[in-house]
């Protein structure tokens, strides 16, 4: 007399359903977190810019000029410069009027933020300028072009 043995196990049916539930959650959530990632990435350059804006500012309050150029840190400022801070993922540029009476500071993507550009000025006008490429890819500049850019949208 045989007894029958009982089969454990998933069935093919099973496991082709379960593949396919987590393959649209992969879908859906790699775009969403890479999105968070870059999102989390532009605070740095909002956050550098801000600071070389109050540099600007205090030099200007000093000197009665805005300086000549700024110089990343560590490297040290001369009589007529500021330091900025050095950035992960954005290069901080100065750019000042042969016066010395206005100025605008601009932080560039680089690495994976490479497409993202964002200024501000002495009249604490912001600009975002978003080419495209890298992680830029599908965000777009708010109309009018007045604030940085925050979320894919033109969100500010």
């Amino acid at each position: 007399m045989r007894l029958a043995r009982r089969q454990s196990g998933f069935t093919l049916i099973e496991i082709l359903i379960t593949v396919a539930i987590v393959a649209i959650l992969a879908a859906i959530a790699l775009p969403n977190y890479r999105d968070y990632v870059t999102r989390g990435k532009l605070v740095e350059a909002f956050g550098g810019l801000s600071d070389a804006r109050v540099k600007m500012e205090q030099y200007f309050q000093d000197n009665r000029q805005y300086p000549a150029a700024c110089v990343s840190s560590p490297t040290a400022p001369s009589a007529t410069q500021i330091q900025t801070q050095a950035l992960q993922n954005f290069t901080l540029t100065c750019v000042t009027s042969p016066a010395n009476n206005t100025y605008t500071v601009t932080a560039d993507g680089i690495n994976d933020m490479a497409g993202f550009h964002y200024t501000i000025n002495q009249q604490n006008v912001k600009t975002s300028t978003l080419d495209g490429t890298g992680a830029s890819k599908g965000w777009t500049a708010a109309s009018p072009n007045t604030c940085w850019v925050t979320r894919k949208g033109g969100v500010c």
